[in-house]
């Protein structure tokens, strides 16, 4: 059989596992196989970045020792970099090319060439698929494009996960603040639930919610998750400084804490280990009551899916708020008629 049938069969076989496997990772275990097999490998590993420890974690593979693996991270600014420039990365001497380190693990593990290629999602780099062989080899444009394709795939399931983890996650979010403002009137637990659902669901570094004072003209702290004490206290938030960008722009998104004039407490931010940030009005009505504010550890993603889930999130929020607030003025209004009635029956 021809090499160009090989390839030919491994991509129908790839293709026909986004019908029919069950999940993520049957997938991607038959990517890294089907690299192995048909490019007569003995090893490869698909790596996907931890953005949060700057970091390539292994998440599928065949063929390397877990001793090898977990020698010594990869650090994935620093290959980002580098695959970049060419679109892929050959080592045809693994345990001497300067590029590389630890050959002793490399030599010892029975290495003797490698190729990576970029795993892309959205022009983003999320990863790499690496491709190891026991004899030095000269990969050739066909081998390139070949295992290109292939970690294109893995993107492509990989992004379907996500997507398909998205859903299910947005939805129980909706559904456990719905049946919560249902359920309860208590308007602290309402949000308090709904700051540690957006925080797990987005995977956030922490989340508050603050309503606007307006005897004070501050926006008070009544709801946060994931932020220490020191932070969340840091000194009082001035109204204006969030309710300004707030009404003007509706939702604010702050890329960078360190450059960004809109932060007060930038030092705090940092020290707290936030990135970026979202600011997401919280409405009564027309009226913006507050502020909701998401934080990140890392550059956040923030796509119009996420901003559309996450101002309906704070509406529903506000609406919680308001329908507290009624059955409060309604339980003063019936005692105010209880006392009134009361008073005209001493007439009798």
């Amino acid at each position: 059989m021809s090499r160009n049938k090989d390839y030919f069969n491994a991509f129908i076989n790839v293709s026909k596992a986004f019908g029919t496997a069950r999940n993520k990772e049957d997938i991607l275990k038959l990517i890294v196989e089907s690299a192995i097999e048909t490019m007569a490998g003995k090893a490869a590993c698909l790596y996907l970045a931890d953005q949060k420890k700057d970091v390539f974690v292994p998440v599928a593979q065949k063929g390397l020792s877990d001793r090898y693996l977990h020698a010594s991270p990869i650090q994935s600014k620093k290959i980002v970099k580098a695959i970049l420039k060419g679109g892929f990365l050959a080592f045809t001497d693994a345990t001497t090319d300067p590029r590389l380190e630890h050959h002793e693990e490399k030599k010892a593990e029975g290495i003797a060439s490698i190729l990576t290629v970029p795993v892309m999602v959205s022009n983003r780099t999320i990863g790499i698929l690496s491709l190891y062989t026991a004899q030095e080899r000269k990969f050739t444009k066909d081998e390139i494009k070949f295992l290109s394709a292939l970690a294109e795939h893995g993107g492509m399931a990989i992004e379907r996960a996500r997507l398909l983890d998205r859903i299910y996650k947005n939805a129980q979010v909706f559904l456990n603040l719905t049946n919560n403002i249902n359920a309860s009137l208590d308007i602290k637990k309402i949000l308090h639930i709904l700051t540690e659902d957006i925080a797990r669901a987005l995977d956030l570094k922490g989340v508050t919610i603050r309503l606007y004072n307006r005897e004070k003209d501050t926006l008070d702290l009544v709801s946060s998750y994931g932020l220490s004490e020191a932070f969340l206290h840091r000194g009082p938030v001035d109204a204006h400084e969030g309710m300004q960008f707030i009404e003007d722009s509706k939702t604010v998104v702050i890329e960078d804490v360190n450059t960004d004039e809109r932060i007060k407490y930038k030092k705090e931010a940092l020290k707290e280990g936030i990135t970026s940030m979202l600011w997401v009005p919280i409405l009564s009505g027309d009226k913006v009551i507050g502020v909701m504010r998401l934080y990140s550890s890392v550059q956040m993603e923030v796509s119009e899916e996420m901003l559309m889930m996450v101002n309906a999130l704070a509406r529903q929020g506000g609406l919680a708020i308001q329908n507290a607030s009624m059955y409060l003025a309604l339980q003063n209004d019936k005692k105010s008629l209880e006392e009134d009635i009361w008073s005209h029956r001493m007439w009798f």
